[in-house]
């Protein structure tokens, strides 16, 4: 049963404040009428005062016994009845006829109506209507609960809306399963019988190689996995498409991955057809999308071969080098030789010699590999590679989603070369033109494919090797930047169909524009835009002569180094007396006090929705968060925790948790650790700062890469840290990803409290789109920038002259028409992303410098082009706004090395192989490194009244100066002990670091140093 303080119905709070008490139940003029005429005698009126005052605040009339002491005294107050009535006072009110015909005309009064048979009935049509798109029991009781206050209903008790919630999901899970079932086939049906199909003593299944994760993408494997895709095609194929929201095919999905063969063999027919069949849909997708990856990582493969083996080539060859360089210097000696052009002549054929023919061989096999074209040392790695090339082609079954249809002939073309091994074939024969299915092609590509030493006679011939080398590379960039996708896919599917349709965008634009404050009219968004650039640009170039942070040397740009911010001896007294005094514990101990805090169990619930039937559920919620979100594994957990079996930890773990659940902890963690006043020292919440750093896994995966900037095989946990320190997002992306693309998704996801509008990132956290797409979604994108002196600026207007910052200005100026052309399709972009139909990094991932086709990608470009001036001109002007990234980008670097304090177990490699479990391991040690800064906040406060009450200067200056990234007090080895009975302190946010007056005094006195005061513990 689900519990109500999971859900928005309403409590009495037991511990009202005092301003809680007079703004809400101090008895008004006209209700403290209503009252004297129900009745004279005190006791009856003060009875119907706290029913009509409470009512508002539980929604319905419940025991007057149940209302909190404080409330019914101060109501007693306020009606001026001094003596105390007892509680048996109120209990023979509730038991007299009286009561009944007192609530009729409280509701009258306040304008509410019992529920009834007939509300019951609507109440049921809104729970059914709930359950069509949430699976979770408190979110349609939420939505009840609304429904019923906006209808002006009295609320039901609670377990009266827990069962009706209860059986709208059931009724609706069932009308699903069965119209998904009746859509399958007999011969389907059996299928999916022989897949659940167990022999006796066997473990595996035909259900258990649905659930197959690509390995390190070798030979052998990327053959096997095909052959597994092309069973997957073939299963799907008897699927029909299922016509089921989003929310509810991710939850059933998340419902039979859980579950093994037997498990789901057990469950009614219907449930066991339509769970298998939503599985075997997503697998199929997920493994079209695995297909495209393969043929990625094959390609930057076979890349990376070429080039070192011609950088191979290149040393091997030095000396050859050295001789025709040597040889040339000899012939232009001779050319300087005094006399006639007979005796020059002369004088270099001497140098030259009798080879002449081998001199030139010479020379033209070095240019054929000078510079970096790697292309000529593509052919022999390629012959290895080329069957498995075009067997993910064909799985994939390309198409594109531009209006040129050129690439679709190619790759029909490359299918129809397979069987040959011609090394010369004619374009024509496959149905292509020269003058209009290879402009795509480069200068470089042509002189491999269509050969300058071939005579007119084999004009619109091609070598085939270079041609099939051509069309994959250009493949594998359309199909990163979206102008190839595959049918069925989910990340490669056609982005276009995840947009909002067009009357929906219609309706969402006049709240757009009036929510983010920017013009959705072309003309306007484009003069707008114009003039602030052109008076940034004049503010700018104005005042540079006197900024002393900045200067041009060259034509370049330089901006001179911010002085180091040295450490107050106020903050470094307080921070060491903090580390005096925070008592030692275990961080076993730190888990079960911030879990019981924040309450964490309600989130861990049987992905099947049935009763939970776990024992202590606190002390597996403990055990598993240590176990996952520090890395020590099932088996190592189950040694060093007693009384605890690797089973219990790894079967929580998959029939309990995803990455919601863990969102959702982590969501509540941050709502709670925002109650205290100490992070309000730290920052607004209105910034956050994202940065990556590398996690290391083992190479038999996909996601696994080799990370050029930190070395070693791994992946990269991206995180959105606040300006408050706590941690709002994190994601787990492939090394070679861009980072950039994911920079705006932990601002459109995040669902806690803290809502911050502006987030900072490293160099990498930038390019145009990212500018132009964060600023249709209202986010101010400021990013750290090294070599700013490379950078160069877009100017308003041709003709615009700025004397001063001149050098800092490319060539080119913005091309307002094609912003104001496109502004309606970007647009659409935004209010997609704002609705959640699509993700920022999806539509970030198809913008990228691949992308030649996609004019968005040209407008969003040139729009960023607009945005990253103005920041840059902020960025160059104002030494604050350096001083602001630098503190922020500094908080996304220590939770980093915090988040790797917390993962100790395992030597800080994520173990698992399948994708989706590392990033639920991600998503554990997130939640875990936040429980942790909120238990040190908890203690960090308590420290801090203490020394101020014992006459320790503490300002907001030295406040500020604090940090809750600490861990010496915390102990991370040992026999662990999960002690869940113990009791547990309760948090206590009455509590004040500083009272109201020397807040405002010290704020005063201190502004200059809490400006400029930052430490890291």
């Amino acid at each position: 049963m689900t519990a109500p303080h999971e859900t928005a119905y309403p409590r009495l709070k037991q511990d009202p404040t005092a301003r809680e008490l007079d703004l809400h139940f101090t008895p008004s003029a006209d209700e403290r009428a209503f009252v004297q005429a129900l009745s004279k005698q005190p006791a009856i009126r003060l009875a119907v005062m706290l029913h009509l005052k409470t009512l508002p605040h539980r929604g319905h009339f419940g025991a007057l016994s149940q209302i909190p002491e404080r409330i019914v005294r101060h109501v007693a107050d306020a009606l001026g009845y001094r003596r105390a009535f007892s509680a048996s006072d109120l209990d023979a009110y509730d038991a007299s006829r009286m009561k009944r015909e007192h609530i009729a005309k409280i509701r009258q009064y306040l304008n509410v109506r019992p529920l009834g048979e007939p509300g019951r009935q609507w109440l049921r049509t809104v729970a059914q209507q709930a359950a069509q798109t949430k699976h979770m029991l408190p979110d349609i009781i939420n939505v009840m609960v609304e429904e019923l206050y906006h209808h002006r209903y009295e609320l039901p008790a609670f377990r009266t809306l827990d069962d009706i919630a209860t059986a709208a999901r059931e009724s609706v899970h069932e009308g699903h399963f069965e119209r998904i079932a009746a859509l399958l086939t007999p011969a389907a049906r059996k299928k999916i019988d022989e897949l659940l199909a167990v022999t006796p003593g066997d473990t595996h299944s035909g259900w258990q190689a649905l659930k197959r994760e690509p390995k390190r993408p070798g030979n052998k494997e990327v053959r096997f996995y095909l052959q597994h895709i092309d069973r997957l095609q073939k299963l799907a194929a008897m699927i029909p498409a299922l016509e089921v929201p989003v929310p509810k095919l991710k939850y059933f999905r998340a419902m039979a991955r859980a579950l093994d063969a037997g498990e789901l063999a057990e469950l009614k027919p219907a449930k066991r057809y339509a769970l298998a069949a939503v599985f075997i849909r997503s697998r199929h997708g997920k493994a079209l999308d695995d297909a495209a990856d393969l043929f990625i990582r094959l390609m930057q493969n076979l890349e990376n071969t070429a080039q070192k083996n011609l950088m191979a080539y290149q040393v091997e060859h030095l000396k050859r080098t050295d001789s025709l360089v040597g040889q040339l210097k000899e012939i232009l000696q001779a050319y300087q030789v005094d006399g006639t052009d007979s005796q020059r002549i002369d004088a270099i054929g001497d140098v030259i010699g009798p080879d002449l023919a081998r001199t030139l061989a010479e020379c033209d096999e070095h240019m054929a590999y000078a510079g970096k074209n790697f292309l000529p040392f593509l052919a022999k790695p390629y012959a290895q590679q080329r069957a498995l090339l075009l067997n993910c082609l064909e799985v994939m079954e390309l198409r594109t989603s531009s209006q040129d249809p050129a690439m679709e002939r190619l790759v029909k073309a490359l299918a129809a070369l397979r069987a040959q091994r011609r090394d010369v074939v004619e374009a024509a024969s496959l149905g292509l033109s020269l003058e209009h299915d290879f402009g795509w092609m480069s200068a470089n590509w042509r002189r491999h494919v269509f050969p300058k030493d071939w005579g007119v006679d084999r004009a619109g011939w091609m070598q085939r090797r270079y041609f099939e080398l051509a069309v994959l590379f250009q493949i594998k960039d359309e199909l990163k930047s979206g102008d190839l996708f595959i049918p069925g896919g989910e990340r490669y599917d056609d982005y276009r169909e995840e947009l909002v349709d067009e009357s929906t965008f219609q309706e969402e634009l006049g709240n757009y524009g009036e929510v983010s404050g920017i013009a959705t009219e072309p003309a306007a968004f484009v003069e707008t835009l114009r003039e602030q650039l052109r008076t940034k640009c004049r503010e700018v170039n104005a005042r540079f002569p006197e900024n002393a942070h900045a200067d041009i040397v060259d034509g370049r740009l330089i901006l001179r180094k911010l002085p180091r911010t040295e450490l107050s001896q106020a903050i470094a007294l307080v921070d060491s007396l903090i580390t005096e005094r925070l008592p030692e514990t275990s961080i076993v101990d730190v888990l079960v006090d911030a879990t019981s805090w924040v309450d964490l169990n309600r989130h861990f619930k049987p992905l099947a929705g049935t009763e939970a039937r776990v024992r202590d559920l606190h002390h597996r919620v403990v055990t598993t968060l240590f176990c996952y979100g520090c890395n020590l594994g099932p088996t190592q957990t189950a040694r060093s925790v007693r009384g605890f079996s690797r089973r219990q930890a790894a079967w929580l773990n998959l029939k309990y948790v995803t990455e919601d659940t863990l969102e959702r902890a982590t969501v509540d963690t941050i709502n709670l650790y925002n109650k205290f006043e100490l992070p309000g020292y730290w920052g607004s919440g209105k910034s956050a700062s994202a940065d990556g750093t590398k996690w290391s896994v083992y190479e038999q995966n996909l996601l696994s890469e080799y990370h050029i900037r930190y070395g070693g095989y791994g992946g990269i946990g991206y995180y959105h840290v606040s300006d408050k320190y706590i941690a709002l997002f994190s994601r787990f992306i492939p090394c070679g990803a861009y980072e950039a693309i994911y920079i705006l998704d932990g601002l459109i996801e995040n669902r806690a409290e803290i809502r911050p509008d502006t987030v900072h990132g490293d160099t990498q956290a930038q390019n145009f789109p990212v500018f132009g797409l964060a600023h249709l979604l209202g986010i101010d994108l400021m990013p750290r920038i090294r070599n700013v002196k490379d950078l160069s600026l877009s100017k308003p207007d041709p003709q615009a002259s700025y004397p001063n910052i001149q050098a800092l200005f490319g060539d080119g100026s913005i091309d307002w028409n094609l912003i104001e052309t496109h502004l309606h399709d970007m647009l659409r972009v935004a209010a997609s992303i704002k609705t959640g139909k699509i993700s920022a990094s999806t539509i970030l991932r198809r913008l990228g410098n691949y992308s030649r086709k996609n004019k968005l990608y040209f407008a969003f470009k040139e729009l960023g082009r607009v945005i990253r001036t103005l920041f840059l001109l902020r960025y160059i002007d104002d030494v604050e706004v350096r001083k602001t990234i630098q503190a922020a980008t500094n908080k996304s670097e220590e939770f980093n090395n915090f988040t790797k304090w917390a993962f100790f177990g395992g030597q800080g490699i994520i173990a698992e192989n399948v994708l989706h479990e590392q990033q639920k391991i991600v998503g554990y040690n997130h939640l875990v490194a936040n429980l942790v800064i909120l238990h040190n906040v908890e203690q960090m406060s308590r420290v801090l009244a203490e020394l101020r009450d014992e006459g320790i200067e503490i300002s907001p200056a030295v406040l500020a100066g604090l940090s809750p990234y600490r861990t010496a007090h915390i102990n991370r080895f040992g026999d662990y002990t999960v002690d869940t009975s113990r009791e547990v302190t309760p948090i206590d946010f009455a509590r004040r670091i500083l009272r109201a007056a020397e807040e405002a005094a010290a704020a005063e006195r201190d502004e200059e140093e809490l400006s400029s005061a930052s430490y890291k513990s």
